[in-house]
């Protein structure tokens, strides 16, 4: 989430809201466990015996802001502000980009793409180092900035469509429509982990992506408008003694309907990309053995969730994290 914004939860959702947070938290934590089924034998067995850390963790770095007034700006950058077409003009590196913009503007203005290659370099030097808690700890971060490079209001200064009287469009995306939507949503993906030769090529390329999807994202909710009223669209309720207007879900599906696919896509290209980071990262530090036996139930769980995933059965089979286990955050 980005400049200490605060969330708008849904009529009907709120409780789920307040358990699962934003891309919310119920899809950072997915991507997270679906990023596992994706590395390879030699690197699954570790992830895979520290799954519930990685689930439980992926919202880490957003409820970080809550102590830290650094982190608010690493999880977005609003293109708009660099220049024309920014997202393909500005330096890959970024000592490049300080010396083009400075230093305080990156860090007002949003460095997504910088921090993840930082938090990539950091766990590179775990892996380097054997350390199983750093190990955790920067490849849980990486993947939820990973994520966040996967939300197309994460790369524009109009993050919640406050600047086109679309106010709770950022919540609306990336938290409730895949709050209403997940037992639906694709869940497998057939990618496995490859290596990265240029890695902020990647992450920019992304990035790219995600900016493009914008023009669709406020247009859509424009042409789902037409069929509503504020009556049907929005809801009014009370939150802690203040009346909160949000959008009702009839008016969410609408939106989702005519957006397509594209959230569920952004969901598994995060996942995807997750994946070949934190194998980039184990390969650059030189592949090392990680001390870490499976069980034989560990292995046998690990075969079943790994086919669950490949079916797309996670959900009807009691195996996604997110919907099996309540974290109170």
């Amino acid at each position: 989430m980005k400049k200490g914004r605060l969330l708008i939860y849904f009529g009907g959702l709120v409780l789920i809201s307040m358990v699962c947070g934003s891309w919310g938290f119920l899809v950072h934590r997915t991507v997270g466990q679906l990023a596992i089924y994706e590395l390879p034998g030699k690197l699954r067995p570790f992830f895979f015996k520290n799954e519930e850390y990685v689930v439980r963790n992926a919202p880490r770095p957003d409820q970080r802001r809550n102590v830290d007034s650094t982190e608010a700006t690493k999880h977005f950058i609003d293109f708009e502000i660099y220049g024309d077409s920014a997202a393909w003009k500005m330096p890959r590196n970024w000592e490049q980009a300080v010396a083009k913009y400075s230093k305080d503007s990156l860090l007002k203005y949003g460095y997504l793409p910088y921090l993840i290659m930082m938090v990539k370099d950091s766990l590179t030097t775990a892996f380097r180092n054997k350390s199983a808690d750093s190990i955790l700890f920067y490849a849980t971060d990486l993947g939820h900035y990973i994520g966040d490079a996967h939300v197309p209001l994460h790369t524009s200064v109009n993050y919640d469509g406050q600047l086109t009287n679309q106010k709770g469009l950022h919540s609306l995306w990336e938290s409730m429509i895949p709050e209403l939507g997940l037992d639906n949503y694709q869940l497998s993906s057939k990618h496995k982990a490859r290596y990265l030769d240029h890695p902020e090529e990647q992450i920019w390329a992304t990035l790219q992506h995600s900016f493009s999807l914008l023009h669709d994202v406020f247009a859509q909710e424009k042409e789902a408008s037409k069929n509503f009223v504020d009556s049907t669209k929005y809801r009014v309720q009370m939150r802690r003694g203040r009346e909160v207007k949000t959008y009702s879900p009839e008016f969410a599906n609408a939106y989702n309907k005519l957006l397509g696919s594209s959230i569920n896509d952004q969901l598994i290209a995060s996942a995807d990309l997750i994946a070949d980071f934190i194998y980039t990262a184990w390969l650059d530090a030189g592949s090392p053995k990680l001390d870490v036996a499976l069980s034989k139930k560990e292995k046998k769980q690990c075969k079943r969730e790994l086919k669950s995933f490949k079916k797309n059965e996670l959900i009807r089979d009691s195996m996604l994290l997110v919907k099996k286990i309540v974290f109170t955050d």
